[in-house]
């Protein structure tokens, strides 16, 4: 495209849009974050992530037999295909998670033999990937440290049999109603760059394994995924609140990033941090280590006072994680088997009325100009 090109070049293509979607939005004027016109913050203390995935990916809440049906499903497929779990047994210990489930997901397009054509067809993928991406990471990281994979009760929800294969113990009632929360805040964002990264995947007609991988590796990327393992590593550097504080202050002075705060979208506060903090409140008193709350809460405190940043989603959903036991590692795989669903709604979407996504840019190289002789250069 010509210099000449008069529209305005947002970098990074800030505040632009791209498209419609009927799946999510946030609101305007309250920075709330609706799943199809529900709050997802109501959605998280009413519902169940599987009540989530199929508002997600069918546009309705499930009725009580749908429910049971996705449910049923879900569980049923979880089973590794023995080919699967042979190449997780050589994936080395040392790997990113976010490749063991990119690899899984890459993998599992290359042996089924249903390559899916309509839709519906999509969807039954959808719910099959979901159901067997939790086992796949976890058996690669629970055999690659020689440990059994744990057994899983089926009487618990999807975010619960996560925690279980992760802590090889059945949760309680509270711990899993916070994973369950965290997954259903995580589930869905509007345009952010995994999901237009999946959409832009499948408005070249590929298939939803393609569009669920390149979301995956977009979203390995510190830019996008990430915060919730940095902010919680930030958070262990301080011994209490007190030292905290000083620390936060030198970084701030010495013009640091601090993870987990801010966001492009949310200007007035993100409403998903709240709901994380009332968990990892409770659960740092039910745990007996209110000194880790404390700490990220003077670490909030300093941030908003010397940089107007509020927390975002991931700063205290790291604090909720590290409490439930879950290693940091795994904290942005958690982003990924929930915002899966997210990922394959907008899939579906663009499925459904496909346009090629290819937008144009402004050039900034040299006019046009000859090719010299090889002598002359």
């Amino acid at each position: 495209m010509s210099t000449t090109m008069t529209e305005e070049l947002k970098k990074g293509l800030e505040d632009v849009v791209a498209g419609t979607t009927t799946i999510c939005n946030i609101n305007s004027d309250t920075e709330s974050l609706l799943y199809r016109g529900y709050s997802a913050v109501d959605l998280a203390e009413k519902t169940t992530f599987e009540e989530v995935i199929h508002l997600l990916v069918e546009g309705k809440l499930p009725k009580k037999r749908e429910l049971k049906r996705l449910t049923k499903l879900l569980i049923q497929e979880r089973k590794l295909p023995k080919s699967l779990v042979k190449v997780l047994k050589n994936i080395p210990k040392t790997s990113n998670p976010m490749d063991v489930l990119r690899t899984s997901v890459s993998y599992m397009g290359t042996i089924d033999e249903i390559k899916q054509i309509s839709i519906e067809d999509t969807k039954q993928v959808v719910y099959s990937i979901m159901a067997k991406l939790p086992f796949a990471l976890m058996t690669w990281y629970h055999l690659s440290r020689g440990q059994d994979v744990p057994k899983i009760s089926k009487n618990i929800s999807y975010a619960g049999r996560f925690l279980q294969l992760v802590t090889g113990k059945e949760p309680d009632s509270f711990d899993e109603k916070a994973i369950n929360t965290s997954f259903i805040l995580y589930a869905e964002h509007e345009f952010n760059a995994s999901t237009f990264c999946a959409r832009v995947t499948a408005s070249t007609l590929s298939d939803i394994y393609s569009a669920i991988t390149s979301g995956i590796g977009t979203l390995k990327g510190s830019l996008h995924g990430g915060a919730n393992e940095e902010a919680m590593n930030l958070i262990l550097r301080f011994k209490d609140p007190q030292e905290a504080e000083s620390g936060i202050i030198d970084m701030l002075n010495r013009k640091e990033k601090i993870m987990g705060f801010g966001h492009r979208v949310y200007k007035k506060g993100d409403t998903r941090s709240h709901v994380m903090k009332k968990y990892a409140q409770e659960l740092a008193q039910k745990k007996g280590n209110t000194k880790l709350f404390e700490t990220a809460e003077r670490i909030e405190k300093i941030v908003r006072e010397r940089k107007g940043l509020p927390p975002n989603a991931d700063f205290y959903s790291a604090v909720v994680y590290y409490l439930l036991g879950i290693p940091i590692p795994l904290y942005t795989p958690i982003f990924v088997l929930s915002r899966t669903s997210g990922w394959s709604a907008h899939v579906l979407e663009q499925m459904s009325d496909n346009k090629l996504i290819r937008p144009r840019s402004v050039y900034q190289g040299p006019p046009p100009r000859e090719v010299p002789s090889i002598e002359r250069r």
